[in-house]
């Protein structure tokens, strides 16, 4: 990330423009060349945080980048629909217009709303007459665990309720097994079902095991025509890492170099604090590079993330820290 540059802003969040990954045929041979370092990875890692620093307005303005990249969610078992109204108010207006105006970032809004199936259609509702799309949990989220028709069926309908984007989860016995032809025909039909609506595969990388199962499973459901690739559904005991994300990340790199497709990314779960969401946003850039920065290519999966970058714009803007139930989400 550098310092002597701020990321372009736009006062609404464009349409989604990245082409679709139409995907490949199943390429075992490029499955099975890939390996990860886990050691020289995590000591990368580690490094990450202590490499990059934006101060002061520079900042501010990539704490806005973060604002516009993220999936606003809801995914609690007491989801209302007016829980979920709020939730899109605060998407269509995530920080105070006094903040925005004094930083001259007025028209900001997140780059999604996420909710689960059932609250789609409210969801849609809330969000009309935006450009921000609603996106949906589906395939029995988050074990992923029901009967696959039932799975299949349950991505039509969220379609059908007017989801733009579908959030899928795999199968995990899959890549802990090796069995790729069985992620690859699984993540082709869940692919298929999804029709118009982008596609984002949750891999729950925290239940599989090694990073060298992360980045062989993100290859595959590459190759399947995942439009995203996210780390978890944010249960699992262990969500969004950086030696995951980087994991992730390359993999993403490596097919775009050999199949000049961009394929999306979207870390989810764990991520709280504005100052982790810059160090994302700093592995990214360099890594993936500007194009990246964008919401058809990038999202943070968050609930509780807006609220800390809302209070440290306050800061910004004010030189004091507000109180945490100032910038209340939903």
């Amino acid at each position: 990330m550098q310092t002597t540059q701020t990321p372009t802003m736009t006062a609404q969040l464009p349409q989604v423009h990245a082409p679709r990954n139409d995907g490949t045929a199943l390429d075992l041979d490029w499955v099975a060349s890939v390996q990860a370092n886990t050691s020289a990875i995590e000591r990368r890692a580690a490094s990450l945080p202590g490499r990059r620093s934006v101060k002061k307005d520079y900042q501010a303005a990539w704490l806005c980048k973060a604002v516009s990249l993220m999936d606003l969610t809801t995914l609690s078992g007491d989801d209302s629909e007016g829980r979920v109204r709020r939730l899109c108010a605060k998407a269509r207006q995530p920080v105070s217009q006094n903040l925005l105006e004094a930083i001259g970032m007025e028209g900001l809004t997140t780059g999604a709303v996420c909710v689960y199936h059932d609250m789609v259609e409210t969801a849609v509702d809330a969000l009309r007459g935006t450009n921000i799309p609603v996106a949906a949990v589906s395939t029995g989220f988050p074990a992923g665990l029901s009967p696959f028709h039932l799975r299949i069926q349950e991505i039509r309908d969220s379609v059908a309720a007017g989801a733009q984007e579908i959030d899928i989860v795999i199968s995990r016995r899959h890549v802990l097994t090796g069995n790729w032809q069985a992620l690859y025909d699984e993540m082709c039909e869940m692919r298929a079902a999804c029709g118009d609506a982008h596609v984002k595969a949750i891999l729950a990388t925290g239940e599989l095991g090694t990073l060298r199962n992360v980045a062989r499973a993100s290859l595959v459901c590459m190759m399947a025509g995942a439009d995203f690739i996210k780390t978890s559904t944010g249960k699992e005991p262990v969500n969004a890492t950086l030696p995951v994300t980087l994991t992730m990340i390359r993999a993403i790199r490596d097919y775009r170099d050999r199949t000049g497709v961009k394929v999306g990314y979207k870390p989810a779960g764990g991520i709280s604090k504005a100052k982790d969401s810059l160090v994302y946003l700093s592995m990214i850039k360099d890594e993936l590079g500007d194009r990246w920065l964008q919401p058809d290519l990038f999202r943070f999966g968050a609930s509780s993330l807006l609220g800390d970058i809302e209070r440290q714009l306050e800061h910004h803007v004010t030189g004091s820290y507000s109180a945490n139930w100032r910038h209340a989400i939903g």
